[in-house]
């Protein structure tokens, strides 16, 4: 029997595959999170901030 696999998009919509096999590991590349914010006249802690609420939310 094979488990199937819901997975959660950056869209937040829900999405199915029958008989994809869950991942047991994921890798977040937290890269740019400082690049980001200063482009947007924040500071670099403002951008890490907000990447963890990003990861936290995929996670």
């Amino acid at each position: 029997m094979t488990k199937s696999c819901r997975f959660r998009t950056l869209s937040g919509l829900s999405s199915h595959t029958p008989g994809a096999e869950c991942p047991r590991h994921i890798a977040i590349i937290m890269d740019g999170n400082g690049r980001w914010a200063n482009a947007r006249g924040r500071p670099r802690l403002y951008g890490h901030q907000q990447g963890v609420n990003t990861v936290r939310r995929i996670v």
